[in-house]
């Protein structure tokens, strides 16, 4: 019966030990897990796609990674059913980004919208890190020249069909969720159309997106044109909104503007609808990226 009872009292102090030993094990990895969560971390996924609607990101393709781009527009929904709403008339804009690293881009486009050709560069200047940089800011330059043909402004030459345009993004992911985003901008036209039309354009844009679902989300631009620029044409302020679905490797969004230009100096300057008249450009923006690296 001693025997017993030793061999009892035995096995008793042993499984206390290893009960010690496994709660002190589970203690350290819990506060290796809380050390590992404060520890400052950049902040990812601000926005799913390049594009919010019109208006870049700052994202851009990894390290690598090239990205294909269709930006497609429909007419105006106020044309009426003898053009389908405008479903009859469309313009378009192809885009092929490439990352060099995961900082810098380089890209170029093609929009049927004054035939135009366009190139730009990315490059994030900081990105929000948890407990020390709170916003992450990007720097999009962009050069546009048009080709279409004019049959009486033979004058028109390279010089004067070209126009630049530089916009700081600032943006910061405040949840899962919720991510807003605000851009300055700036636009040189090498031609403008009268004197008093000014050569240099000044915007500021601000959008955001709103996930719903875990693939699914609201998204919104509104892009304002300081007064007294543009005179000789009315020139109205872009608002875009648009619903991001989210399919894998492609981003597909289905948007509504009053912009039919997709790119910088088209909708931020040339913008020629207004909502209220209906002149409203149904279409979508669809990416899809193609990795590089192993």
């Amino acid at each position: 019966m001693q025997k017993i009872a030793c061999y009892i009292i035995l096995c008793l102090l042993l499984g206390n030990v290893a009960a010690i030993a496994q709660d002190t094990s589970l203690l350290n990895m819990l506060n290796q897990s809380e050390n590992a969560a404060d520890k400052p971390h950049i902040v990812t996924g601000t926005f799913k796609a390049t594009q919010l609607v019109n208006m870049p990101t700052v994202e851009s393709p990894g390290k690598q990674n090239l990205q294909f781009l269709i930006m497609h527009r429909f007419g105006k929904l106020n044309e009426g059913a003898y053009e389908l709403f405008g479903l009859d008339n469309a313009s378009i804009r192809f885009g092929l980004d490439y990352g060099i690293t995961d900082r810098l881009s380089v890209g170029v486009g093609r929009s049927s919208v004054d035939k135009a050709f366009d190139g730009n560069i990315k490059y994030k200047i900081l990105r929000q890190t948890t407990g020390s940089v709170p916003v992450s800011i990007s720097l999009y330059e962009l050069v546009t020249h048009y080709t279409q043909r004019y049959t009486d402004k033979s004058f028109l030459n390279t010089r004067f069909r070209t126009s630049y345009t530089s916009q700081l993004l600032i943006a910061r992911k405040f949840s899962s969720a919720l991510s807003l985003q605000v851009a300055p901008s700036w636009t040189h036209y090498n031609l403008v159309a009268t004197p008093q039309d000014n050569n240099d354009i000044f915007a500021i844009s601000a959008g955001g997106r709103m996930k719903f679902t875990k693939r699914m989300s609201f998204t919104a631009e509104y892009n304002y044109l300081l007064p007294d620029q543009v005179v000789s044409t009315k020139a109205y302020n872009s608002l875009s909104l648009g619903v991001d679905i989210e399919t894998g490797g492609h981003v597909f969004q289905l948007v509504f503007t009053n912009s039919n230009g997709m790119i910088g100096p088209y909708y931020l300057s040339k913008t020629n609808g207004s909502w209220g008249k209906g002149d409203i450009f149904f279409g979508f923006n669809i990416s899809r990226n193609f990795n590089f690296r192993k």
